[in-house]
């Protein structure tokens, strides 16, 4: 009996000893890779200050997201709770207490490039579907942050759990925006209109959830609770038999074509509500003119 239990006391010492070394590697490694620097060119364009340029700009950043992650007044807001995966919160993005109201050149280097000050990657910054905003709509997003009124708001400190680590280093969460992000990505010069061209540089914002093809399923970095994103393209799995009215309605009123209520906690009904007719026109045309995949083909 004594020898069995010195057995499986040093069996359970061993696992303690493994399990303390797997995560001393996952956080060196995790670790080596967000204190990489990163040396980019940015390119500010010039900033509008009339008022139809200030509420294009808010109109962007309400319906990219922006408000999802630093609050309805861009104060900061936590988006992501937990010890074990991350705590993560969008930075003060106004003038008060604990903001960020940086040089516009941080800002940019933020917004396109997902680098922070210290030339470091940010955390889980959507970069790569702003690398393209045109320098048009980049000048209206910075006019915007320009006239936000100030927030006193300090937000807590982010944090990666061990499991956020182990997941980034299997490349299934997207942690690092500055590792994915083409830096050499070019401006987009869209013409407005509903277009299936107009649609495309839409729907960049997208594809965070619904992948590259738009085809939906599990989103990268997501509990297993979480519902799979719906399939954009002409397939009979996705929106097959739509129509631009049905689309219509699934974005500003959380319905799907047959009458079923979206999960508007994770589709983001609150900020597509605010897309006009036009870019739901070529949002639509876009969707239709992508090949069609099955349900989570990315």
């Amino acid at each position: 009996m004594r020898t069995t239990m010195k057995w499986f006391g040093r069996l359970a010492a061993g696992l303690v000893l493994l399990t303390v070394a797997a995560l001393v590697t996952v956080y060196a490694m995790s670790e080596r890779r967000m204190r990489r620097e990163w040396d980019v060119q940015v390119s500010v364009p010039a900033v509008p200050t009339d008022a139809a340029a200030v509420a294009r700009g808010e109109h962007l950043a309400t319906i990219r997201g922006c408000k999802g992650c630093h609050g309805p007044d861009l104060g900061s807001a936590t988006f992501i709770d937990s010890p074990v995966m991350a705590r993560l919160s969008g930075p003060n993005l106004t003038r008060g207490k604990g903001g960020i109201a940086r040089s516009d050149v941080e800002l940019v280097r933020a917004i396109r490039h997902g680098v922070g000050p210290n030339g470091r990657s940010l955390l889980f910054m959507p970069s790569q579907e702003f690398s393209t905003l045109s320098e048009g709509d980049m000048g209206n997003l910075l006019a915007y942050l320009h006239s936000v009124r100030a927030v006193d708001r300090v937000p807590p400190p982010n944090m990666v759990g061990p499991l956020g680590r182990a997941l980034f280093l299997a490349g299934k969460v997207p942690l690092l925006p500055a590792e994915v992000v083409d830096h050499q990505a070019r401006p987009a010069q869209p013409t407005p209109g509903a277009t299936a061209a107009y649609g495309a540089y839409l729907a960049a914002a997208c594809k965070g959830c619904h992948g590259a093809g738009l085809s939906g399923g599990h989103i990268p970095g997501t509990p297993p609770s979480w519902p799979d994103a719906a399939n954009l393209t002409p397939h009979a799995s996705g929106l097959a038999g739509w129509t631009e009215a049905d689309l219509r309605r699934a974005l500003r009123e959380g319905v799907s074509k047959d009458g079923r209520p979206l999960k508007t906690d994770f589709m983001p009904v609150r900020e597509t509500r605010h897309l006009s007719d036009e870019e739901i026109g070529a949002l639509y045309a876009y969707f239709q003119s992508v090949p069609a995949r099955e349900r989570g083909g990315r």
